[in-house]
């Protein structure tokens, strides 16, 4: 889309906020182009195919992973963006970015950096993301990170909502303090309206394709999903419609059912919020008090249903759960080790290690397994534990 036929509240590349350090612009791409192009080119990107959410990367090359993941979200963001008139790049850099912080063995990785680091800092993976793009990729000459814009880097930070202000009592995540204070994100508002798209393209997103993932684990039934308010309705509809399909048919084409269904709702209520509130600019819809872009009530009561669903019968179902302590140990152990013996860390992270149990030697620790994929993990715990590995 043209940036002429943005909506006045869409974010305009030329009216950027823009980067912490300055540095000439690109004559042929948008400056959010230019942001989604560093995220695809960055090395956390590349890591994200071998990372995963539910399980492990080497349970089968079928499953999501966090690079599919952001694809997905991506596209959804790219679709929503453009029918609202919305700047397509800025949602799009934002949906690839979200997950960049995201350690090993999705949540159960995350979970246990966030015990180990309870005494150091602590762990949040939305501040891991924002210390990949300000600070632990290094590329260019000029500047650590990826030097992102003002607009991307808040929607990454922010895309759930604000983090200060009325009603936030809890501290900062320390990664997110420090860079808010020499580059101010408005933490007390909400994001772009960009931003809220990507946050809402995540929900979408992860909730079919976690649909998809437990079908396919045998985890849970089609039959089980009937229960279901909207997902059940739509299995049984195409159940109808097409007697006999296959099962891995009939299993799609519920599922690419569930997402437009879920993207029309959202266009829906976002239309009529911005309707409502009339935002003139991005900062009014900043300040507007709460989420513009939001699926209707309906909608969000069949969203919670359906969480509530996979909470129990596919993230706290024994064979995940097993999974899920065998890598938390894997992360607690490594960590554990790198903080009594930093002299362990490979010699481009003990070089950025102080003294043993220091905080800055957990927080180097923490780095270090946070950027890992799934298998090399696992390959890096068989050499530190296993007296027959190879280093």
């Amino acid at each position: 889309m043209s940036e002429m036929s943005l909506a006045p509240y869409a974010s305009d590349a030329a009216k950027t906020r823009g980067r912490l350090v300055k540095e000439p612009e690109s004559s042929t791409r948008t400056v959010y182009q230019r942001d989604r192009d560093r995220i695809v080119h960055a090395a956390a990107f590349r890591r994200l195919e071998y990372k995963t959410q539910v399980f492990v990367n080497h349970e089968g090359d079928y499953y999501r992973t966090r690079l599919t993941h952001s694809l997905e979200v991506a596209q959804i963001a790219r679709s929503v963006a453009r029918a609202l008139d919305l700047n397509e790049d800025l949602a799009e850099a934002v949906a690839l970015a979200h997950d960049l912080g995201h350690p090993p063995f999705g949540h159960a990785g995350e979970d246990a950096l966030k015990d180990a680091m309870r005494d150091w800092g602590g762990f949040d993976h939305n501040a891991q993301t924002l210390r990949i793009l300000t600070k632990l990729e290094q590329r260019y000459a000029e500047f650590d990170g990826l030097n992102l814009t003002w607009e991307t880097l808040e929607g990454v930070v922010k895309h759930n909502g604000p983090l200060a202000g009325a009603g936030h009592n809890k501290p900062l995540p320390e990664a997110i303090a420090e860079y808010n204070g020499r580059h101010d994100l408005m933490l007390a508002t909400w994001a772009s309206a960009e931003a809220q798209v990507a946050a809402l393209a995540d929900d979408i997103a992860y909730n079919n394709h976690d649909i998809d993932d437990g079908l396919r684990a045998g985890l849970f039934e089609i039959a089980d999903l009937h229960a279901l308010p909207l997902v059940g309705d739509t299995f049984r509809e195409v159940e109808r419609r097409y007697p006999g399909l296959e099962r891995a048919r009939l299993i799609n084409e519920s599922i690419r059912r569930l997402i437009d269904g879920m993207v029309n709702d959202l266009l829906a209520e976002t239309r009529r919020r911005l309707a409502a509130a009339k935002p003139r600019s991005p900062d009014e819809v900043r300040k507007a008090g709460g989420a513009l872009v939001a699926f209707g009530a309906d909608m969000e009561a069949h969203h919670r249903a359906l969480r509530a669903f996979l909470m129990q019968r596919m993230y706290r179902h024994y064979r995940v759960n097993r999974m899920t302590s065998k890598a938390r140990r894997v992360v607690a152990e490594m960590f554990q080790l790198f903080v009594s013996e930093p002299e362990c860390l490979p010699t481009e992270w003990r070089a950025l290690a102080a003294r043993k149990n220091t905080a800055e030697t957990a927080r180097v620790a923490t780095d270090y397994i946070a950027g890992m994929t799934d298998r090399y993990a696992l390959d890096e715990h068989r050499r530190l534990f296993d007296l027959h590995a190879r280093n």
